[in-house]
């Protein structure tokens, strides 16, 4: 979009903001995202003339933050191919955490000085809560990547501004690890952004993968030995359950994360006692019984779920989403669905695919190989009822 036509956006949604916040009627309605977040913010009693609250952390507290990460793992990815675009004088690059501090700021001098005037700042908490609408905090509110231009902020001192923002979850089980953003001056806007900060995603989830990988490497030769020597099914697997190496026994990728405390759900091995080695877990069959018979109470608070096999059950608290995700894949029968119908059926459209599949990472951290995937459905030997009794 030329520059012309950019400042011709803004004067319009200048004048769609100023309406809605004065109560009247705009001459066109915000967007669904931007309407979403204008009524949260409205509700958190966030002023659109005052200097919200930003509150920024100490330097040490953000080294700390920084030190801990994941995402320290790939910034020097994110930074190079989005720091390396022909406009990049005129932006920001940055990374939040997943609470919506910002850890890491580069890019423009002249940008970073404009921002640090707007609190945009190392350590700044860039919530919605604590900021009104923008890019990081409506992408961490929405689970989904956003672009926001001028008055589409809710704060008038963030008018002058555009910025692109999208979540970063971590490869190996779904925890959401922060917020990629690019940030700048509302007419630098160029169309190319947008695709920019999606592929720095993809860049730097791909990065975190391949050190999974690499730690997996590293424990199939730690446990080759015991392997070589090893009679029956077994499974040597890492702390979040991926699995390093197989013998025996089919699984493709993962099961659930072994604990100490309890058996873990093996679909073909029944329930199997866990072991501790170093860097990971050794998995084998506690009893003979090889299908996994699930019972999910959707009348319980939370709801839970019941896993038997051939020792004692054991139990799982789900949260309502999860369970609403089980009860659709246990309805689906062995077809499974994809995440563009689950998005669908959990959201009333396609466009929320990237949050389906990082709600069935976390979920396949609970739950394992008791889910499978492509298409999303329950694992072979799996078997699932549904109760809705209160009393039970």
């Amino acid at each position: 979009m030329a520059t012309h036509d950019l400042a011709m956006r803004a004067r319009d949604l200048v004048r769609i903001h100023d309406a809605v916040l004065s109560g009247s009627a705009p001459p066109e309605r915000p967007r669904a995202v931007v309407a979403r977040s204008w009524s949260r913010v409205i509700s958190l009693g966030i002023d659109p003339d005052g200097r919200n609250g930003r509150d920024p952390l100490t330097p040490a507290d953000v080294d700390e933050r920084r030190r801990t990460s994941r995402l320290a793992l790939v910034i020097d990815e994110i930074r190079e191919l989005l720091l390396s675009a022909a406009d990049a004088s005129n932006y920001l690059v940055v990374v939040a955490d997943s609470e919506g501090v910002v850890l890491w700021r580069s890019g423009s001098p002249r940008v970073k000085r404009q921002a640090d005037g707007l609190g945009f700042t190392d350590g700044a908490l860039w919530t919605e809560a604590a900021v009104g609408t923008n890019a990081i905090g409506t992408a961490l509110a929405e689970g989904a990547p956003v672009q926001l231009f001028s008055a589409e902020h809710f704060e008038n001192a963030q008018v002058p501004w555009y910025c692109t923002a999208s979540p970063i979850h971590d490869p190996i089980d779904g925890s959401l690890l922060g917020i990629v953003d690019v940030s700048g001056p509302a007419l630098t806007l160029h169309p190319a952004i947008e695709a920019l900060v999606t592929a720095s995603v993809r860049l730097a989830e791909a990065r975190l993968w391949r050190h999974h990988e690499e730690r997996l490497e590293q424990l199939r030769r730690t446990a080759q030995p015991l392997l070589s020597g090893a009679n029956g099914p077994l499974l040597v697997v890492d702390d979040h359950g991926w699995v390093a190496a197989h013998q025996g026994v089919s699984v493709r990728d993962r099961i659930e994360a072994p604990r100490t405390d309890r058996a873990v759900a093996v679909p073909g091995l029944g329930l199997c006692l866990p072991e501790r080695l170093r860097g990971g877990w050794l998995i084998r069959p506690s009893g003979e019984e090889t299908v996994l018979h699930l019972t999910l109470d959707l009348g319980s608070t939370p709801a839970m779920l019941e896993v038997r096999g051939h020792d004692a059950p054991w139990r799982v608290a789900l949260s309502p989403r999860h369970a609403e995700v089980l009860a659709a894949l246990g309805s689906a029968g062995r077809g499974g669905l994809t995440a563009g119908v689950l998005s669908h059926r959990l959201y009333g459209d396609g466009e929320h695919q990237v949050t389906v599949r990082a709600e069935i990472s976390r979920m396949r951290k609970a739950l394992g190989a008791l889910l499978a995937t492509n298409p999303y459905r329950l694992g072979e030997g799996v078997q699932l009822s549904i109760v809705n009794d209160r009393s039970r």
